[in-house]
């Protein structure tokens, strides 16, 4: 998966945004103001997702490709070389999984202000 096509996904879910609010090195993905993922554009072939703790150490230990991301919480982050072997409908998934962790977290009134936030995963 290239970094359109990335993107194009993420901006397909639910309520998803765009920013750049670390710069213009880093475009960050949004659901309600809070990132679900990031992608570097220094380094196009790398993608940042958030993930339940446990299962962030299993695809760690899994895939050579997933591994602590570079300067987030790495009890919850994963970095994901696109490059490598991850399937698109694998990393779809990730992407999925880390969008429905972060609306998980969100306020209650929130959710039920937006039931289609409910719709992924």
């Amino acid at each position: 998966m290239n970094i359109e096509e990335i993107r194009e996904y993420c901006l397909s879910l639910p309520m998803a945004t765009e920013d750049m609010a670390f710069g213009d090195d880093y475009l960050l993905f949004r659901v309600c103001n809070r990132i679900f993922g990031c992608v570097g554009l220094t380094r196009k072939d790398y993608f940042v997702v958030k993930c339940d703790a446990d299962y962030a150490l299993d695809l760690r230990d899994r895939y050579p490709e997933i591994q602590p991301a570079w300067h987030w919480n790495k009890k919850y982050w994963n970095q994901l070389c696109t490059r490598g072997s991850l399937t698109d409908s694998f990393i779809r998934e990730l992407i999925r999984h880390s969008y429905a962790e972060v609306v998980k977290k969100l306020p209650k009134r929130t959710v039920a202000a937006f039931p289609e936030l409910l719709t992924v995963e």
